[in-house]
């Protein structure tokens, strides 16, 4: 993507699974987040990131869920195995004791998983991030705007495969949203569109609603 707005064609790409079917779903309800295993010094703009990534898609913050108290959870690791120690980490993880050597072999760093509302839309989100190799390397700020931006929605697993979500201006030490993202992100939230869909003719919409932004 080179403008401002994806195309069509981009936008349905970012939301199409390795087996073709087109899933798109956003947050219905206000994002109520906590953080484990960040360091003191990290969290403020961790979470200011993240604030900030909200904003952008015109949706809303929360300091409690009513249902759920906290409704997205991160937690900051040094090893997979890690999660196997955590109390009561198997009801909240599905099918942890399958999925940890799978994590492991594959050395990832980053694991996502939504819950759904009756709707589709998402109702909870559950980040994990081993802080090892360039994601140690990011400052807190750009980490939480990433990965806020990848929690927004649910996008394809190959959606950021080989470039990334931030993009660098000049004449600022912080990184920004990629612009085609940022606008396909408050095009996602516009509420004249579906909270969640699986047609693809949905990518249209997106595209179109993405490209006004900058009329």
């Amino acid at each position: 993507m080179q403008g401002l707005a994806p195309s069509p064609e981009e936008a349905e790409a970012l939301f199409t699974g390795p087996d073709g079917s087109f899933r798109f779903a956003r947050w219905s309800r206000p994002i109520a987040p906590v953080v484990f295993g960040a360091t003191d010094d990290s969290v403020a703009p961790l979470k200011a990131a993240m604030a900030t990534v909200v904003l952008a898609a015109n949706h809303r913050l929360a300091e409690t869920d009513p249902e759920l108290g906290a409704n997205l959870m991160i937690f900051f690791l040094t090893d997979w195995a890690e999660l196997a120690e955590v109390e009561n980490m198997d009801r909240l993880v599905p099918d942890l004791p399958a999925l940890l050597p799978r994590l492991q072999a594959e050395e990832a760093d980053q694991y996502r998983f939504f819950r759904f509302e009756e709707d589709g839309s998402i109702k909870a989100a559950f980040v994990f991030l081993r802080m090892t190799g360039s994601l140690a390397g990011m400052p807190a700020a750009d980490l939480g705007m990433e990965q806020m931006l990848k929690t927004m929605l649910l996008w394809a697993p190959g959606a950021f495969a080989g470039r990334s979500a931030l993009a660098r201006v000049e004449g600022r030490t912080e990184a920004v949203l990629r612009p085609d993202l940022s606008s396909l992100l408050r095009a996602a939230y516009d509420p004249v569109l579906p909270a969640a869909s699986q047609d693809p003719v949905l990518a249209m919409r997106l595209a179109a609603r993405a490209g006004q932004l900058f009329n």
